[in-house]
């Protein structure tokens, strides 16, 4: 199972499409829910800026896919982001705001990239782009309203295991790239 959500053909129609995309992409899923995880842990200001620059820096990358701009190692990225991005929250890692939305950022280029490439083929490309930005921005909404158990000790703790977890899908995803994992 490569990155899961850039292995089907065809599946771009529309509006709806492009909001039930990135939920059914496990990539996309855990990718997206890690950033607000992340922002929920680095608090204010990265808990609304990390998910404002993922969203707007994937709908860069898809411009390029779109344009046909080459990209190259992009499933490698979109896997690296789970490992990254899980692994930031299971670490508790606190850089810099400057270095998480540059972090964030890079891996929203490949997420972007692998959807803009799929665009060309959907019914109606600007109602799967708008779904598709809806639905992420949701899935960030999704991991800062989970990452509020960080008030609590025993929260931090849940929420540093579904870094973990989320990092662990990272590491499937790029075994599947390799050819190790079934």
């Amino acid at each position: 199972m490569a990155a899961s959500a850039h292995t089907e053909e065809g599946v771009a129609g529309g509006l709806l499409s492009g909001l039930l995309h990135p939920i059914f992409g496990l990539d996309h899923l855990l990718a997206m829910v890690a950033v607000g995880l992340w922002g929920a842990q680095l608090g204010m200001p990265a808990v609304y800026l990390l998910p404002i620059v993922f969203p707007v820096v994937m709908a860069v990358g898809g411009l390029l896919g779109l344009l046909g701009m080459p990209l190259p190692f992009i499933e490698v990225g979109i896997a690296l982001s789970a490992l990254a991005l899980g692994g930031m929250v299971a670490g508790n890692i606190r850089p810099g705001l400057w270095v998480a939305g540059l972090l964030v950022g890079l891996f929203a280029i490949f997420h972007g990239h692998a959807h803009g490439t799929e665009m060309p083929s959907a019914a109606n490309p600007l109602a799967y782009g708008v779904g598709f930005i809806i639905s992420t921005g949701l899935l960030h909404l999704a991991g800062i309203a989970t990452g509020l158990l960080i008030r609590w000790p025993a929260g931090a703790l849940a929420i540093r295991c579904c870094g973990a977890v989320i990092s662990g899908f990272g590491v499937f995803f790029l075994a599947s790239i390799a050819g190790i994992a079934g």
